[in-house]
């Protein structure tokens, strides 16, 4: 009954988005206001349908439905409630469920805006958003249903099924399969999510761009509505990033957090075509240029969102965060096509109206300065995009020559990866850039800027992030690359505090109030610039993370008995014990115990372990981890002999620097609250015209 009516409520939604679309084009054509509204409400009505299908799934995960096929693949009964809940999105047919979700809370939140000053906007908006939110309920109700359930016909054959087919009994496993053991973690709860919020937050300024282009309002007004939305957004999926990144260095036992594999780039991709975007717009809004490019980013970003959807759900990347393989591939290429296609004609359609009167007029102003730093990016996006679909390029041309054998001595059919080193070396020069135009861009002027104005702007932060280099040499480090990270570090610290300084001491001078109150004061009359510059500093400091570990990174791995010890660098550890036991849940738990010790005094007991899951065969390695400010260490359980447990194999990891990252990340996040946060919108104020000045002043 609960499937049923789970069932039951998407369907309806998704009538409901087909009446949405064709009464917002009535309402245009005719323009009867009316029927807008009408969409408008139907819009608004998916929310409560959709919060009664997801519902209607986690009632049937928490009460083991197992007859209902998704419950069967992704729970078990041993596992806890707070897993049966998360597993809502531990699997295809549910984390489309989550997408639908919260797309349509998204949308229903835009629907209650005041839309008195931009009517025009509000149909084409509507259709987007449910043109969109009609996609995906299509590739789940006919392709990932997750109210099917499972059937034995009449000779023996398992099958699933909404409804019951003529002859079949239901089918009800004694048990389900429970999740996959690396989504058994409390990352679970807050990563998916983070990410999916991420992701169909930028349907909301895509929609309001598209709906500019439909209309032909070529002002920037679409930008200040979408400020947030797309800040919102941006933040969102940054956290899952972050938060997928902790996840990884917990759980995956590889001593690192970002691996390169396909999926993380997939959906690092939207992230990067919206930070250029973030930057730019700030340069249409204030000089009205970089209308094209802005437009092109924010569909670029809409379609990199459906492509890392696809390249998750269709099963063709090999992948530990990839669902398994899937129909919905072609689907899902049909429509990046179709938006990718008709965004871009609209955009041809309108590229006349775009254009700007204004142009950079020096290559060192801040505007050009915003152009490079986007370029830098789209560098990075390209060499990701390319690393991504390289594998899926040959793969396919291997078809080819299957298909022509005259051809199979060029296509062999061999698919071929790209490996993290691929990544860091093409992105490594346009990382370094990036930094050090977070420390010049503050410093130079808007339209017109020289060497000589830069140069003195820039000579004090210069200097004095050259006495932190020789410190940083003073200390022992060589390594040209860190020297080089290590001083675009201090560049960017020294400047960022620096425009700190000079913005609180000219308000000090000019109020009299005392330096906390006015770099208060400042701060809060400035949000987005200085919250700007508190995520630069958050940057830095996830920068430091990164120089540590990808530079300074040590590891070891070795065989050892009870008693004896391992050693990496300054540390060093003993084997003191492990024990092999069952757990209730159903795992099989090899713990080891080994003491720490740094420089030869003892400073933790560290307790890395192996869990293997019986029900999936399936392992999951655990770290014993020493975390400080200064480094971690990290240490691993690789084997050990089954009986006796005298003997064991350790990797260990000693990684300088890392926590920094997740430090910087806080510092990032807090900055992009400060950027976000609301501020009370000035009130519009039309246009006068030649005749309102002359009636004005009589």
């Amino acid at each position: 009954m609960v499937a049923d009516v789970g069932y039951g409520a998407l369907v309806i939604t998704f009538l409901l988005c087909f009446y949405g679309i064709g009464a917002a084009i009535y309402g245009v054509k005719k323009k009867e206001q009316s029927w807008v509204e009408s969409a408008r409400h139907a819009m608004l009505l998916s929310l409560p349908l959709l919060t009664i299908s997801a519902l209607s799934i986690i009632n049937l995960l928490v009460t083991d439905q197992f007859q209902v096929a998704y419950v069967a693949s992704v729970t078990n009964r041993s596992m806890p409630t707070y897993l049966r809940v998360t597993a809502l999105w531990g699997g295809q047919e549910g984390s489309l469920i989550l997408w639908v979700w919260l797309l349509s809370a998204f949308a229903s939140a835009v629907m209650l805006r005041d839309w008195k000053r931009d009517r025009e906007f509000l149909p084409w908006v509507i259709i987007v958003c449910l043109v969109t939110l009609g996609f995906f309920l299509i590739l789940i109700i006919f392709v990932e249903n997750p109210f099917a359930k499972m059937w034995i016909t009449e000779t023996g054959e398992r099958v699933t099924s909404i409804f019951q087919p003529g002859g079949s009994e239901p089918f009800i496993p004694v048990d389900g399969n429970g999740l996959n053991p690396l989504l058994r973690h409390p990352g679970m709860i807050y990563h998916p999510p983070m990410l999916y919020l991420g992701f169909v937050s930028f349907v909301i300024p895509f929609a309001f761009a598209i709906a500019s282009l439909v209309t032909g309002r070529t002002d920037d007004r679409w930008i200040r509505i979408t400020r947030r939305w797309t800040l919102w957004a941006w933040l969102f999926l940054a956290i899952g990033l972050i938060l997928g990144a902790r996840w990884a260095y917990d759980v995956l036992g590889w001593g690192g957090y970002w691996g390169w594999d396909a999926v993380e780039i997939a959906a690092l991709m939207p992230w990067l075509a919206a930070t250029p975007f973030l930057h730019s717009v700030m340069i249409q809004e204030k000089r009205g240029m970089f209308k094209h490019w802005n437009m092109f980013l924010i569909i670029l970003t809409y379609d990199l969102m459906i492509f890392g959807t696809f390249l998750t759900r269709s099963g063709v990347l090999s992948s530990v965060h990839a669902f398994a393989q899937s129909a919905i591939g072609p689907l899902f290429f049909a429509f990046i096509v179709l938006t990718l296609g008709t965004s871009l004609w609209l955009l041809s359609r309108r590229w006349q109206d775009l254009k700007s009167e204004t142009r950079i007029t020096s290559l060192l102003s801040r505007e050009s300065m915003f152009l490079i730093n986007n370029w830098l990016f789209m560098g990075i996006l390209v060499v990701s995009f390319w690393g991504v679909i390289f594998p899926l390029l040959t793969e396919a041309l291997g078809i080819v020559g299957d298909t022509f054998p005259s051809l199979s001595h060029i296509f062999t059919g061999q698919k071929v990866t790209v490996g993290p080193i691929y990544y860091e070396r093409a992105t490594g020069p346009l990382l370094a850039g990036l930094l050090f135009l977070m420390g010049v861009a503050p410093l130079s002027a808007w339209r017109a800027s020289t060497a000589r104005t830069l140069g003195r702007a820039i000579w004090k932060p210069f200097a004095v992030s050259l006495v932190v280099l020789v410190i940083i040499i003073g200390g022992g480090i060589r390594h040209p690359g860190a020297l080089l990270a290590f001083w675009l570090c201090a560049f960017v610290t020294v400047v960022t505090l620096y425009e700190f300084w000079r913005g609180m001491a000219a308000r000090r001078r000019r109020s009299g109030e005392n330096y906390g109150l006015a770099l208060w004061r400042l701060a809060a009359r400035n949000r987005r610039r200085y919250g700007g510059y508190i995520i630069h500093l958050g940057v830095v400091l996830m920068a430091l993370g990164i120089i540590g570990i990808e530079i300074f990174q040590t590891e070891t791995q070795g065989t050892i008995a009870i008693g004896k010890q391992m050693s990496l660098g300054e540390y060093s550890f003993t084997f003191d014990k492990l024990d092999e036991f069952d757990t209730r849940d159903g795992r099989n738990v090899a713990r080891a115990e080994i003491s720490v010790f740094k420089n030869g005094e003892f400073v933790e007991t560290l307790a890395p372990r192996r869990d293997f899951y019986y029900e999936s065969g399936q392992r999951m390695t655990i770290p014993g981890l020493r975390s400080t400010i200064e480094d971690d260490f990290y240490v691993l359980l690789v084997s050990w002999e089954p009986i006796s447990a005298e003997n064991a194999t350790f990797k260990a990891f000693h990684n300088p620097l890392v926590n920094w990252l997740w430090f910087g990340a806080i510092i990032f996040i807090l900055g992009t609250f400060v950027a976000a946060w609301p501020e009370r919108e000035k009130q519009y104020m039309p246009i006068k015209t030649d005749q309102s000045i002359a009636t004005a002043s009589t």
